[in-house]
């Protein structure tokens, strides 16, 4: 079971969300997410932030920072997601950074397609 982010790992998600019209504040798993084209591009998970940055681009960070790592939540690895310790990267211009990098490529992808509602059962 996924641990529960903190007040202070929602704290830091807020204050890096961007001030962009195209960035939307939802929940994931009951936690803060951002999306853009309803494709999820950066949420709080447990203590730190997930940030959808590209498979090339995750490998390059997590190689070169410290608490910046491939994300694998219950060990199921997700492609072209990091994971940013909210603790390390709390306050800094590089969290920042990621997540507006993370929000520009995920403008890239495709609109997320809607699925169709399930008919109610009577």
């Amino acid at each position: 079971m996924a641990e529960k982010a903190t007040v202070g790992t929602r704290e830091t998600f807020a204050g890096v969300f961007p001030h962009d019209a195209r960035a939307v504040s939802t929940k994931w798993f009951g936690a803060p997410c951002g999306t853009v084209n309803d494709n999820m591009f950066a949420g709080v998970f447990e203590q730190g932030i997930a940030l959808r940055l590209g498979e090339d681009r995750v490998q390059e960070l997590a190689g070169a920072h410290e608490g910046l790592v491939p994300f694998s939540p219950m060990g199921r690895r997700w492609q072209g997601y990091a994971h940013a310790d909210a603790a390390t990267w709390r306050g800094t211009d590089e969290l920042k950074g990621w997540v507006l990098e993370a929000l520009e490529y995920t403008a890239t992808l495709p609109p997320k397609e809607k699925k169709p509602k399930k008919a109610k059962k009577v």
